[in-house]
C-alpha cells in the first residue's frame, strides 16, 4: 500500500468523523466486497470497449453504498473513463417539468471528472483537449480546423440534439481562436445545462435548443460520444440518494421518473447505448417497495427481479441489481485497523485488544448492526482515537464503556414515516396505522 499523504490523511479523518465518504485515500480503507468490485471492473472494461452497463447498488443506510460507488468511480478514472456523479435531491431528479432534471444535469456536469482532474470541474479540460487534437490534425493534413471539427462531429447530427451540440463545440473553437473568453464561457455554460431559456442561448451562441428537463438523457448520450471523440474511453454516470424518488409524494411524478429509468435500462440491455454506464445507489426500500419503489412500476419489477436460483449461499452478480453484502466482523476489524494506521503512528498505536474490546462494546449496544451498517461504528471509533491523541495519558480502557453507538436507521426517511395515516391525494391506496 502506498504511503498516505498528510493532505489525504486529514481529508479521510475529517470525512469519517462527519460520517461521510472521503473523496481521497479510499484505497487505504477498502475491505471486503471483492466479488462485487470485480464485477463492476468488468462493466468498466465493457464500457471502454464500446458497450454499456447499468447497475443498481442496493444496501441499507450506513452499509457503504456511497463508499462503494466512489471506489468504482476512482477505478473508472484510472481506466481512462470520464465520470459524472451527483446526488438526487428534492430539486434534482431524472424527470421533471420545472427545471429539476436540468438542475441534476448541471450538477453532474459541474462534477465531471477525469483522471487528471478527479475532483470535478473538468468539462473545460475535455473540450480543450478535443479542440487541441482537432487543431493538430488540421495542421498535419493542411486542412481548415472548422472543417475537421465538422467531420469529427458529423455523426452527432444523427443523434437527438446532436446538431446544436456540435455547433456549440464549433462556437467554442471560434472563441478559442479569437481569444473571445465570453464566447468560450457561453459555450461551456450551454454544455453544463446552465441556460434556462432558449432565447438566451440563441442570443449567445446562435443555437435553438438548450439542455432542458426533457432532454437530460439524450445529452448524457451526446456527452459520452463527445468524450470518446476527445480521446477518453467512455462515460460513467453515478446517481446516489435515489431514495429521493421514493420520497416523491406524487405518484405521477414518481412514475415519470421510473419511466425514465426504464428507458435507460432498456437502452443498456438492448445495446442501444455506447460507451456509457450508470451506477444508481439506493436502499432496499427504494427497490422493493411495491407501492412507492421501483417494484411499483411493473415493467421495472420484471426486469430487476432477482434470479430465483441464487439462493442458499449461491450468488449471481450478472444482473442489473447488486446487493452489497454485509461486512463480516473480520472485515470490520481490518477496517478499524486501517483507520488506526491512518490516524496513529506505529509508536503510539492502539493494541489489537482495544479494537476487539471496542467491537464487543458496539455488539452489546446495537447487535449485528455494528458491522452490517458500519457508518456510526466507524465514526465512534474515529472520535475515540481523536480524544486519545489530544489527551496524553488517557487510557483506551477508560473510554470504551463511555462510547455511545446508535443503530443507523436512516433519519432522512422520517418524512415518509410521518405520512403514514395521511395518504398523498393522488395515490390510489389509503395508508393506516395499527
Amino acid at each position: 500500500m502506498s504511503k498516505l499523504k498528510p493532505r489525504e490523511r486529514d481529508a479521510v479523518v475529517q470525512a469519517l468523523r462527519a460520517g461521510v465518504v472521503p473523496k481521497l485515500g479510499l484505497r487505504h480503507l477498502q475491505v471486503g466486497r471483492v466479488h462485487e468490485i470485480e464485477e463492476l471492473v468488468k462493466d468498466i472494461d465493457r464500457i471502454a470497449d464500446g458497450g454499456s452497463a447499468i447497475r443498481f447498488i442496493i444496501g441499507e443506510y450506513g452499509s457503504g453504498k456511497t463508499f462503494f460507488m466512489n471506489l468504482i468511480r476512482l477505478v473508472a478514472l484510472e481506466k481512462g473513463l470520464v465520470v459524472m456523479f451527483a446526488d438526487l435531491a428534492p430539486d434534482r431528479r431524472l424527470h421533471a417539468t420545472s427545471g429539476q432534471a436540468r438542475s441534476l444535469y448541471a450538477e453532474m456536469a459541474r462534477n465531471l471528472a477525469t483522471r487528471t482532474k478527479p475532483d470535478g470541474g473538468a468539462l473545460a479540460s475535455v473540450v480543450e483537449r478535443f479542440v487541441s487534437q482537432v487543431q493538430q490534425e488540421a495542421e498535419t493534413k493542411d486542412l481548415l480546423t472548422g472543417n475537421v471539427i465538422r467531420e469529427r462531429l458529423a455523426h452527432f447530427e444523427e443523434m437527438t440534439g446532436g446538431f446544436d451540440f456540435a455547433e456549440v463545440i464549433r462556437r467554442y473553437w471560434e472563441g478559442h481562436e479569437a481569444g473571445d473568453e465570453d464566447l468560450k464561457s457561453a459555450a461551456l455554460r450551454w454544455l453544463r445545462g446552465e441556460f434556462s431559456t432558449k432565447t438566451d442561448a440563441r442570443k449567445a451562441l446562435g443555437v435553438r435548443t438548450i439542455v432542458d428537463d426533457a432532454s437530460v438523457y439524450d445529452h448524457l448520450k451526446l456527452m459520452s460520444a463527445f468524450v470518446c471523440a476527445a480521446g477518453y474511453k467512455g462515460l460513467l454516470v453515478g446517481l446516489d440518494e435515489m431514495v429521493n424518488l421514493f420520497k416523491l409524494s406524487s405518484a405521477q411524478a414518481r412514475n415519470a421518473n421510473y419511466e425514465q429509468i426504464l428507458r435507460i435500462l432498456n437502452d443498456v440491455l438492448q445495446g442501444s447505448a455506447e460507451n456509457l454506464g450508470f451506477l444508481l445507489g439506493g436502499t432496499p426500500e427504494f427497490l422493493m417497495n411495491t407501492r412507492r419503489g421501483l417494484y411499483s412500476y411493473e415493467a421495472l419489477q420484471s426486469r430487476l427481479a432477482e434470479n430465483t436460483f441464487a439462493r442458499d449461499g449461491l450468488i449471481d452478480l450478472s444482473g442489473p441489481v447488486i446487493r452489497l453484502a454485509s461486512l463480516t466482523p473480520e472485515d470490520l476489524f481490518v477496517l478499524l485497523s486501517n483507520i488506526r494506521a491512518i490516524m496513529q503512528g506505529e509508536d503510539d498505536a492502539l493494541p489489537d485488544a482495544s479494537l476487539e474490546a471496542f467491537m464487543a462494546h458496539c455488539s452489546s449496544r446495537i447487535g449485528e448492526a455494528y458491522f452490517r451498517t458500519p457508518r456510526n461504528t466507524v465514526t465512534a471509533f474515529v472520535n475515540m482515537v481523536a480524544v486519545l491523541q489530544q489527551n496524553p495519558g488517557t487510557e483506551w480502557t477508560d473510554l470504551i464503556e463511555k462510547i455511545e453507538v446508535r443503530e443507523d436507521r436512516g433519519d432522512d426517511m422520517a418524512d415518509i414515516d410521518e405520512q403514514v395515516g395521511a395518504a398523498p391525494v393522488d395515490d390510489d391506496l389509503a395508508a393506516f396505522r395499527l
